[in-house]
This record gives structure tokens, C-alpha cells and sequence, in this order.
């Protein structure tokens, strides 16, 4: 109270100055009722409503489409297909209605809203229906369940969209992105999926998600539509003006009902599924060695968290010790089933495979060694035969070409001398020639044989005797 009155009139003026100066910020910064077109928003809403002639057939193919981006894992595929995809129109027809009182739009939407549905799932499910686009991909198993996050990105998505339709000028990016971020075509078309399959708890799950996509897109529009003061139906009858206002409030209750449930029973499972999370995180820290964990064993429905341990077994104590421990995971009236068998079966044999593993790797590894060995012999023997090549004369080509030559050449000897003074060793290549005793000029002829065996085989040093 001391400060305040230390406080100078002309610092509360300044200060009170300051904060009108921040509302007014940030009141022009968030205001969303500036530039609403709300006749224009409300024709676009309707004339999109209809789910028949072209939009029908939009629908039906981009479902298809949808579909085989599901079977193939392709997420670029299954966004184009949600960029295209006429869903969203009966969907805030519906939010629009309940909003306005607008109890023919409202029987519209509704109507158009289950063909929409019935045709999304009629093609979804016939797509499947063909063998080879039956198997399950991860696209498809991540639309099986929904998460409390969903609700969230379907409120923001809703709020985001009828804000982005509602302005004089469109803003067609924040549409398109929110066909792709509140993802109403791929649910669906699990939907099909599980029926072609046979596997309801498929349907189930991602008719599940669609409903909390659809229902809180609807609500969200509902409330933009109230805080914008959109203009009411006038009916000429009173009471049925009343009338229809009581349903329409009827109706909008049990949305708003029904999306508390939801986002409640998806809340309570989050929560669930976290807590027991955290203690089989908390298990594996203290030692216990746990495999083969499945969503499936955290059970919400029948309060039921199931752990399969191996290698050391867990004691009735130590088990007893943990269930006592459930309650500080926020785990109250929940059972901790622990599946333990034949440990020592199980432990032996993973030894004998990390045992065979071991001896694989050094057969591999002396394999390796051997092999890196004889490949360094078989280097060595080819530089040593390529040195002996090198220094190798060609005499079976060499005697060819001296018996055309020479024609009195009636023999020619090869061989090569090795000589030693005991300190270096050389080698000498040596020919002996034996003429015919026809031969003219012997000497001569003896003469050019040397000089054209020196020149045939670069020899410096060559050695030829005469016979």
C-alpha cells in the first residue's frame, strides 16, 4: 500500500496510458471480427454442402486415390488426395446450422454428410476387396487408434478454417493445409479397409478418429460462428422459430457433450498408456530384462499391464513389490501380469547363438587372413614369372626367322652361359650355328647372324659360335 502511494499521479498516468496502449495492440493484433464477410461465408459453406454430380465423383476418386497412397506407405500421395477431397463441406454445413438455427441446412448437411461417408467407405472397401492391395502397411495400422492429440489438431484445424473462410479475402493456403493436418480421408478409408479385411477392431479404431475429427471440426465452427454474431434464420412462426431453436440448442448440446466425452475417454488412455510406460521404463532400469512389448498389453479397458521377462526371473517378492509401487504411477485398481517361463532354456539358448556367432566370425576372419595370404603368393609368383619373361628369348619365332634369312643355316643352338669370378655372377646369352658346307663367304654370313641376332633381341653382349 506504501508503494502505490509513493507512486506520482503523472507515473500512474504514464503507466495506465501504457497498458491502454498494449490492449489496444494486442486487441488489433487477435481481432478476428475486422474484414468478416458473413453472407459471403455463409453462400460458401452451403453451395459447398452438396455431394452429388461432380463433387461426388471428386470424392470417390480421391478417396481411391487416398487408398493406394495408404496401401503403398505414400504419405505425398495421401496428401494429395486430402488436397482435393470435397470432406470438409458438409462438415461445416453442419457447425454453420447448428450455429444459425438453420434447421433446412442442418437436414442438408447431415444428409449429404452420410452419403459422403457411405460412398468414402463403398470405395475404400471395394479397393481393398482385391487381393493384392490387402496388406497391412504402416500407413494404414496409424489410423487403426486415435490419440488425444487428435482432438487437439481437429479443434485447431476447425478454429483455423472457418477463421480462414470467413474473410473477405481467402485465405487458400490455411484451407488447404487444414484438409492435410485434420486428415479426414485417411481414417476413412481404413474404415474400408477393416471391413474388406474382416477386422472390425480396424473399423472401429479409425471410425473412432473420424468421428473426433468430424465432431470437434463441427463444434469449432459452431463457436466461430457464435463469437462472429453470424445473423439467424428468421421463421415467420413463432413457435416453430422457438421450436427449431430448442433443437438446434439440443443439438449443439449433444455435440459439446459428446466432444467432452471424447476428448475426456481419449485423455484417460493417454494418461493410461503413459504411467505404464514410465513403469516398465522404470522395471528396465532396475535390471528386469523385458521383451516383445505390444500396444496390446497395455490394456485401459480391463486395467491390465502384461510384461514378458526373460533371463533372470523376477521373485513373488520382487513382483509384489512393484504391484505395491502401481498406485504411485497413477496406476490405481490396475494388475501388473508378469509372464515368466523356462528362462534358463531361453538363456541357453541365446548363448549357444552368440556362442555360433563367435566361432562364424573367426572362421570368417582366419578365411580371411588365408585368403589375403595366397593372394600375396600369387602376386609375388607373377612379378617373379614376368621377370623370367622379360629375360626369356623367343626362339622358336628367332629360328624361324633366321632360317629365312640365312638358307645355309642348317642348325641353330640356344642356350645361356653363367660365368663367376666369385664375387658377381653374369649371364651370357650364347648361339651356336651350324652352316651347310655349301655356304659362300662362311665369315660373312657369320658376321651379319650376329649383328641382326644383337639387333633382334637388344642384346649388347651375345656370344655366336660357328660350326
Amino acid at each position: 500500500m506504501e508503494d502505490e502511494k509513493n507512486i506520482k499521479p503523472d507515473e500512474k498516468k504514464k503507466l495506465t496510458e501504457a497498458w491502454e496502449t498494449i490492449k489496444e495492440f494486442l486487441f488489433k493484433l487477435l481481432d478476428i471480427k475486422h474484414d468478416t464477410n458473413k453472407e459471403g461465408t455463409i453462400e460458401d459453406i452451403k453451395e459447398n454442402i452438396s455431394m452429388k454430380g461432380h463433387t461426388a465423383w471428386v470424392l470417390i476418386f480421391s478417396i481411391l486415390i487416398a487408398s493406394i497412397g495408404l496401401n503403398v506407405s505414400s504419405t505425398a500421395v495421401v496428401i494429395g488426395a486430402m488436397l482435393i477431397s470435397p470432406l470438409l463441406g458438409p462438415i461445416l454445413g453442419v457447425g454453420l446450422s447448428i450455429g444459425t438455427n438453420d434447421i433446412d441446412t442442418l437436414k442438408r448437411s447431415l444428409t449429404n454428410f452420410g452419403l459422403m461417408v457411405g460412398l468414402s467407405l463403398l470405395t475404400s472397401f471395394l479397393f481393398f476387396l482385391i487381393p493384392i492391395f490387402r496388406n497391412e502397411t504402416p500407413e494404414l495400422l496409424a489410423r487403426t487408434s486415435p490419440d488425444v492429440r487428435d482432438v487437439f489438431i481437429a479443434i485447431a484445424g476447425g478454429l483455423a478454417l472457418i477463421i480462414a473462410i470467413s474473410r473477405r479475402s481467402k485465405q487458400t493456403n490455411t484451407i488447404a493445409g487444414v484438409a492435410i493436418a485434420t486428415a479426414l480421408m485417411p481414417p476413412l478409408c481404413t474404415a474400408g479397409y477393416g471391413l474388406a479385411i474382416g477386422n472390425f477392431s480396424y473399423f472401429g479404431g479409425a471410425m473412432f478418429l473420424f468421428s473426433i475429427n468430424t465432431i470437434f471440426i463441427a463444434l469449432a465452427t459452431f463457436v466461430i460462428v457464435k463469437f462472429l454474431h453470424f445473423p439467424m434464420v428468421k421463421y415467420l412462426d413463432s413457435a416453430k422459430r422457438k421450436k427449431i431453436a430448442q433443437m438446434a440448442s439440443f443439438v449443439a448440446f449433444l455435440v459439446f457433450a459428446a466432444s467432452i466425452y471424447l476428448f475426456f475417454n481419449l485423455f484417460k488412455i493417454n494418461q493410461f498408456k503413459q504411467s505404464a510406460t514410465n513403469l516398465i521404463t522404470d522395471l528396465k532400469k532396475s535390471g528386469v530384462s523385458i521383451i516383445d512389448e505390444k500396444d496390446d498389453d497395455l490394456n485401459y479397458k480391463d486395467k491390465s499391464i502384461k510384461i514378458y521377462v526373460y533371463g533372470k526371473k523376477l521373485s513373488t517378492d520382487e513382483i509384489n513389490y512393484w504391484t505395491a509401487k502401481l498406485p504411485e504411477y497413477r496406476l490405481t485398481e490396475t494388475k501388473l501380469i508378469v509372464e515368466q517361463g523356462a528362462d534358463s532354456d531361453l538363456m541357453q539358448e541365446v548363448k549357444n547363438l552368440t556362442d555360433l556367432y563367435n566361432q562364424n566370425q573367426k572362421l570368417i576372419s582366419s578365411r580371411d587372413e588365408s585368403l589375403k595370404e595366397k593372394e600375396d603368393k600369387i602376386k609375388l609368383l607373377e612379378i617373379e614369372l614376368g621377370k623370367f619373361y622379360d629375360n626369356e628369348i623367343p626362339f622358336r619365332q628367332i629360328s624361324k626367322e633366321a632360317q629365312i634369312n640365312y638358307s645355309g643355316l642348317k642348325q641353330l643352338n640356344y642356350s645361356r652361359l653363367y660365368k663367376t669370378n666369385f664375387q658377381t655372377i653374369d649371364t651370357i646369352t650364347v648361339f651356336n650355328a651350324e652352316w651347310n658346307s655349301d655356304v659362300q663367304n662362311k665369315a660373312q654370313e657369320e658376321i651379319r647372324l650376329k649383328k641382326w641376332l644383337k639387333t633382334r633381341l637388344n642384346l649388347d653382349t651375345l656370344v655366336v659360335n660357328n660350326r
